[in-house]
């Protein structure tokens, strides 16, 4: 399926004491198909929210529609502050399952990472919904619309791929680098 961007964003990790009171990005994991409920339910609440989506054209006997889904399946993102009544909110909203992180300690999200997705989100170009990786050589490409955009190089026969990957969901998105000059971080 080819899929196109539509909206996309994530924050630097800041010492354990700026993290409880400064606002950070913190992935939400929801109930299936509830991503689109949870954040207008949290932005209701004041809370600011931002969930990707992806166009993806689906195809049935009778005919072909362009659908938007969530580019992160179960998952979309807070604005907040680890130990305010923000956290609190967001886990009594109807939909979600929990914030991610390990323990009673709370994942932020790089900004870096949210700033390149956004980048990728606005450049119109086609991206695909890829493995997660843990391994592999971090690059950065260099010149054109998607200078200094950073991810894991993956190369397959014949084609460079960047994976962007968000750690803390152990999700990944790919796109195809042919063109582009990228350079090693």
């Amino acid at each position: 399926m080819n899929s196109s961007p539509q909206m996309i964003g994530l924050t630097a990790s800041l010492p354990a004491t700026d993290a409880m009171t400064v606002p950070q990005w913190y992935a939400v994991q929801t109930r299936g198909r509830h991503e689109k409920k949870v954040a207008n339910k949290l932005q209701e609440k004041g809370i600011q929210t931002f969930l990707p989506m992806m166009r993806e054209i689906h195809r049935w006997s009778d005919r072909n529609k362009v659908v938007e889904i969530p580019m992160f399946p179960c998952y979309t993102f807070v604005h907040a502050v680890a130990n305010s009544g923000d956290r609190l909110r967001i886990l009594q909203t109807d939909g979600v399952v929990r914030l991610v992180g390990s323990g009673t300690e709370l994942v932020p999200i790089e900004t870096k990472q949210i700033d390149d997705i956004r980048m990728l989100m606005g450049s119109g170009l086609s991206m695909v919904i890829y493995p997660f990786l843990r391994v592999g050589q971090k690059i950065r490409v260099r010149g054109g619309s998607l200078d200094g955009l950073e991810g894991i190089m993956e190369s397959r026969p014949r084609e460079s791929t960047l994976v962007i990957s968000v750690a803390a969901i152990q999700r990944s998105i790919a796109i195809n680098l042919d063109g582009y000059q990228i350079e090693a971080i």
